[in-house]
């Protein structure tokens, strides 16, 4: 079952926590920042590893939409129709990486949360 308050959070860390660490650890440091987003998730949820498996994967879900969102948004405002059709086109690719990327980094993250806070 989705916790929403928990969803949000994790959303929001998702959108703060890459930046962050991609700034102290440039080479993996997005995938870091989105284990640690999903690990809080997991905590705040504490009922079992595969519900912080599901609630995190859900939050970096809408994270990675909204990034999409973001970025043809940006791209429509600074280039016009042209940054339009590029933001399209990358919003498309950045959602299907982002997606998957999102899910299983957090996932991993949030089950593992959930599974300390259990015990």
């Amino acid at each position: 079952m989705v916790e929403w308050g928990a969803v949000i959070v994790g959303f929001f860390l998702s959108l703060i926590f890459p930046g962050l660490a991609g700034t102290v650890f440039p080479g993996y440091g997005n995938i870091l920042g989105l284990l640690l987003a999903g690990f809080v998730v997991g905590i705040m949820v504490s009922d079992g590893a595969f519900n912080g498996f599901w609630n995190a994967s859900v939050a970096g879900a809408f994270g990675g939409i909204v990034a999409a969102i973001l970025i043809t948004l940006f791209g429509t405002a600074f280039a016009g129709l042209a940054g339009l059709a590029a933001g399209i086109l990358t919003g498309a690719l950045l959602i299907i990486s982002a997606l998957v990327v999102s899910m299983i980094s957090m996932g991993i993250g949030g089950a593992i949360g959930a599974a300390i806070a259990k015990n």
